[in-house]
Order: C-alpha cells, then structure tokens, then sequence
C-alpha cells in the first residue's frame, strides 16, 4: 500500500495519476484501497458504429471466444446503448438470460425501449453504481465488460462485489485496448493486476483485428481476499503479456 502510494506521489508529480480525496470516493468503496491510475470518462455510451462493428465481426468473435451457447445467462456490464445485449439476447436464446446493467440511468431507459421494440423477453436491466454492479449472486456463467473497464473508477470494490455473481465454472470476460486508462483503454498487466489482487486468474488472453483490441477471460481462483487485505496496483510501463496465466 505504502508502495503504491509513493509510486502515485510519483506519477502525479508527472501529470500522470490524479489522487482522488476519500472524501470524494463513495462511502461503500471506501473501505478498499484506492486505484493509483487515471480514469477515464465516459464520453458516449456507443463504442462505435454497430454496423461497423458486425462488418468486421466483433460480437460474433467475442461471443465465440467466450463459448456462448444456448440457455446460459449472462450479463452485460456497462451495457450502454445495448451492442452486445441484443446479440447475446439471440446467442443464448428464448431458454437463456440476459442482465443489461449500467449506472447511467438514461443509457439505461434508451436500451428499455429498444429491448421493448426489439421484443427481447430474455433480456432484463439492471441499474448498478461506480462500485457495484449489484448483480444477483450465483447468477451468471458469463459476465462481460467490453470497452468499458477503463470507465470503473473504484476497481477493487466493483470486482470484489461482482466476483460473487458468477456460476460455479462462470468467467469474465473483458474486451479493452491496450493503451492507457486515461486514453479510454486498459494496458493488459494493469488488468491481470487488478482481477488478480481481488482473487481472480486470467485464463485466456488474445489480440484480434476482429475486436479492435484484445480478449481477457478471468475465473475465480482461491478465497475471495478481504478488503483490507487488497493490494492496489501500480500503473504500469513495459510488459510481458502471457498467454494465459494460473
């Protein structure tokens, strides 16, 4: 912790890291560390272009890679204007369960009446918060965050409270760019610090042209730490990337 801090002091006398007053965090993060990195805002809920999107295949390789199949449940964290809802709503099927979470409420109303035009029945929404996406425990084999981690300013809370909903054999998967969190991307040693200092083992890691950036998927591994006990990470310079780790 100490070691973090120093490295923070470090990064903001270069511009590089904005120290947030705990004060200013949400009092049910505040128990956990606080993330020595920049965070970067939520400019648009549309990542780009759907069109462009199924041109070059985007969902469909990542729901691929992430085994999507019939009558699974899943949820799609930071869910936005509904991209990825929508295509995993007919991956999964009328047997299959879709939770649509995202804490800006009027992302939230907009997706409603798209899942209400499009006839989504499998498709619910969830209003989460910075660090919780109050998802129902023991709920999903897959929990996506596609183009969005960058946007979690209370990490290690969000994880800790999201690690819980998953399945038995469940998974995260994260879709991000490599690039850093203050340039609305995640450079990957940062994010196997961070789900790994909440109990977390990455599993998979591949670059695609398909996905504009790289896929992470992260399973549980061990006892879920206390919050005391979580070790914030460092923004990071230079990295080697594994395959897979664990």
């Amino acid at each position: 912790m100490k070691l973090a801090a120093a490295l923070c002091l470090a990064l903001l006398a270069l511009g590089g890291c904005e120290e947030v007053a705990d004060e200013e965090r949400p009092p049910t993060a505040r128990e956990f560390p606080r993330p020595y990195r920049p965070v970067s805002a939520a400019v648009s809920n549309t990542f780009s272009n759907e069109q462009a999107r199924d041109d070059r295949r985007e969902a469909v390789t990542v729901m691929d890679l992430a085994d999507i199949r019939r009558g699974m449940t899943v949820a799609d964290i930071g869910a936005g204007e509904g991209y990825y809802t929508v295509r995993l709503a007919e991956r999964v099927g009328r047997n299959g369960r879709v939770l649509a979470e995202d804490i800006d409420r009027d992302a939230l109303a907009r997706l409603g009446s798209r899942v209400e035009a499009e006839r989504l029945d499998n498709v619910s929404i969830k209003l989460g918060t910075p660090d919780d996406p109050r998802l129902p425990r023991g709920s999903f084999d897959r929990i996506f965050m596609v183009h969005m981690y960058h946007e979690v300013s209370e990490p290690y809370a969000f994880l800790w409270r999201l690690r819980p909903a998953l399945k038995k054999n469940g998974s995260v998967i994260v879709v991000d760019v490599d690039r850093p969190t203050s340039e609305h991307g995640t450079p990957p040693k940062l994010l196997f610090c961070e789900f790994g200092s909440v109990g977390f083992r990455l599993a998979e890691f591949v670059r695609k042209p398909e996905i504009a950036g790289y896929y992470a998927r992260f399973e549980p591994a061990g006892e879920r730490p206390e919050p005391h006990e979580i070790e914030p990470c460092s923004q990071p310079g230079d990295e080697n990337i594994p395959t897979a780790a664990g």
